[in-house]
C-alpha cells in the first residue's frame, strides 16, 4: 500500500476489544443473526467478534487488500465456532450488493466499521477509492460544488448497503463518525430506508483509534417504518439514553424532548443570515497590522497599500472569545460577486501591483466556484458586508454567545467564512436584535438544534429558522422589538419589506 494509504483507504482497523464490545451490547439488545456480513472486513476484527458472540451465525467478509483478506483468513482459521466463514477479495464500490443482501433470507446483520475518510480527503491524495460520482445527496446550485458536496465515504457505503436491502429486514450496526450517522440517518428518513429504530452509541475514538473525531457505533434495524428520532447513549454500556435526536420540521433537533416545549420558537427569521467572506488565499488577503503602524501579510511581507480595499477583520476564534477589537485587516477586492477588479488598478495602483505579484496563488484556488470569475474574486460580499452594525457569531465553536460589533476608525467590520451575521443601519437596531438572540429563552431554543460534536455546530440553515419576533416578545423586549417595526418597516406594493432594517436585506 501506498505511503498515503491510510488516508486512501480510511484505514483505522478496529481494535479485537472495541470489537468485543460491540458484539456484547448486540446480544444485550436480542440480536441473533443467522448471517453476519462485514462489508469492508480489514483483518477481520468484527469476524473474529462475532465468531464467538455468534457462533452459529454464518461469517461472510469483503475487503479490498489482499494482505488484510489473508490476515483475516488466518485469523478466522484458529476459531473455535463451527459457523461457515469465508472472506474474499472484493471491492466495496464495484460489488453487487443488491445480489449479494436479495439472495438470503436468513437473518441478516450488516457489521464493520466503513472507512472514516471524506471523498476531498481521498482527491487530496490523488487516491482512486472512490465511488463513480454520483450527487446522491440531491445538493443543487453553488452547495454541489463547495463544502457542502464533500461527504464521507462511510456515509455513501452505508447509502448504498441500504439501498440493497430494499426494505428487507435486517439489522445494522457499524461504527463511524457521528456526523456520519446522523447524515445517514437523514437520507433514510427521507428516502424510504424503512428505518423501525435507530440508536447512537458514543465510543471514545482517540483511545480505540487515535483519532480526533466524534464517532460512534450506528445501531438500526430495518424492514418498517419508525419515529424519524435516534437515542443517543454515552458509551457501548450504557442503558440509559442521554438524550434524543430527530428530525422535526424536516429538520435536525439534538433534543427532541425539550425542543418539543420550545417548537413554537421556531419560524421563519426575518432577516437573512450571511457568512463572512470568502477567499481561499489567506497568506495573501489576511492583513495584520504592526505596533509602528505598518501591516504585514500572512508571510510576513511588510506592505504600502492604500486604505480603500482594507478593513478590519475578525476570524470565528475571536467572536468564540468575545475579542471584538480587531488586530487583524483583510483586502477586500470587490463590493459585489463578480464585479470587476481591474479598477483597482486605477484606484489604488500599489494595491494592484501587490495582487498582481502573487496571482499565482489566486489562480491555485481549488475550489471550483473560482472558475471563469475575474481574477481576485471573492465570496460572501455584497451591500450587506458595508453595513455599520452587525451581530454576529462563529460557526465553529459550542459559544452560541452573539456579538455586537461596530465599525472601526468609519469602515465596517469583515468576518472570516466560518462567521455568520446580520447587517443593521444602525447601532440601536442591532442592540435589540443581540438581547433577543442572547436571552437566556433564544439560547435554551438554540441548545435543542445545535449539535456541539458538528464540524460547524452553527449554519445559516438553522439560524434562519429563529422566529425572534415571537423570542423578543416571550423574553421580554416585546416593547423594544415593535418600536422597531414600527420605526423600520415600510409597505412596498403591500407587502412588507425589511430593507430599512438592515443592508443587503431578504
Amino acid at each position: 500500500m501506498k505511503v498515503h494509504g491510510k488516508v486512501e483507504f480510511g484505514d483505522f482497523q478496529t481494535p479485537d476489544g472495541l470489537a468485543k464490545e460491540v458484539c456484547t451490547l448486540l446480544l444485550r439488545l436480542g440480536e441473533a443473526p443467522e448471517l453476519v456480513i462485514e462489508p469492508t472486513a480489514g483483518r477481520g476484527a468484527f469476524l473474529m467478534a462475532a465468531s464467538h458472540a455468534f457462533p452459529a451465525a454464518i461469517l461472510k467478509g469483503f475487503e479490498i487488500n489482499p494482505e488484510y483478506v489473508a490476515d483475516a483468513q488466518n485469523r478466522l482459521a484458529q476459531r473455535t465456532s463451527k459457523g461457515a466463514v469465508a472472506v474474499g477479495c472484493h471491492d466495496f464500490f464495484t460489488y453487487d450488493w443488491d445480489e449479494e443482501l436479495r439472495g438470503t433470507g436468513a437473518r441478516l446483520l450488516l457489521l464493520g466499521n466503513p472507512p472514516w475518510v471524506t471523498n476531498a480527503g481521498i482527491s487530496a491524495v490523488n487516491g482512486a477509492n472512490l465511488p463513480s460520482k454520483e450527487n446522491f445527496q440531491g445538493l443543487r446550485g453553488i452547495a454541489a460544488r463547495t463544502g457542502k458536496a464533500n461527504f464521507d465515504i462511510s456515509e455513501w457505503m452505508l447509502i448504498r448497503l441500504l439501498r440493497a436491502l430494499h426494505g428487507r429486514t435486517a439489522s445494522l450496526a457499524m461504527l463511524c463518525k457521528t456526523a456520519t450517522a446522523r447524515k445517514f440517518l437523514r437520507y433514510a428518513w427521507k428516502n424510504e430506508g424503512h428505518i423501525s429504530t435507530a440508536s447512537i452509541y458514543r465510543i471514545d475514538a482517540a483511545a480505540h483509534f487515535d483519532a480526533a473525531v466524534d464517532a460512534c457505533l450506528l445501531y438500526l434495524r430495518t424492514g418498517e417504518d419508525g419515529p424519524e428520532e435516534a437515542d443517543v447513549y454515552a458509551s457501548l454500556s450504557d442503558l440509559k439514553p442521554t438524550m434524543r435526536i430527530g428530525l422535526q420540521r424536516d429538520e435536525w433537533v439534538a433534543d427532541v424532548r425539550a425542543y418539543r416545549t420550545l417548537q413554537h420558537l421556531e419560524g421563519d427569521c426575518p432577516f437573512r443570515w450571511r457568512s463572512g467572506v470568502k477567499h481561499d488565499c489567506a497568506a495573501v488577503m489576511e492583513l495584520h497590522s504592526m505596533p509602528d503602524g505598518g501591516i504585514e501579510n500572512g508571510d510576513g511581507e511588510r506592505l504600502m497599500l492604500e486604505t480603500d480595499y482594507v478593513f478590519p477583520f475578525l476570524k470565528c476564534s475571536d467572536l468564540a472569545n468575545s475579542r471584538t477589537i480587531p488586530t487583524r485587516l483583510v483586502l477586500v477586492t470587490q463590493r459585489f460577486v463578480g464585479d470587476d477588479t481591474g479598477a483597482i488598478a486605477q484606484a489604488a495602483p500599489q494595491t494592484w501591483a501587490y495582487l498582481q505579484r502573487h496571482l499565482a496563488r489566486f489562480e491555485a484556488r481549488k475550489s471550483s466556484i473560482y472558475r471563469g470569475r475575474v481574477a481576485f474574486s471573492l465570496f460572501g460580499i455584497g451591500d450587506y458586508a458595508f453595513a455599520p452594525w452587525k451581530v454576529a457569531v462563529s460557526g465553529l465553536h459550542k459559544s452560541l454567545r452573539f456579538q455586537l460589533i461596530g465599525p472601526v476608525d468609519g469602515k465596517p467590520m469583515f468576518f472570516d467564512d466560518a462567521c455568520y451575521y446580520l447587517s443593521f443601519q444602525t447601532e440601536e437596531t442591532a442592540r435589540v436584535i443581540l438581547d433577543t438572540l442572547n436571552s437566556e429563552l433564544c439560547q435554551r431554543f438554540l441548545n435543542t438544534l445545535v449539535f456541539s460534536d458538528a464540524k460547524r455546530p452553527i449554519t445559516v440553515d438553522l439560524l434562519q429558522r429563529l422566529n425572534l419576533a415571537v423570542i423578543a416578545e416571550e423574553a421580554g423586549l416585546g416593547v423594544r422589538w415593535r418600536n422597531i417595526e414600527r420605526t423600520h418597516y415600510t409597505l412596498g406594493r403591500g407587502v412588507p419589506q425589511m430593507q430599512l432594517l438592515m443592508q443587503g436585506g431578504l
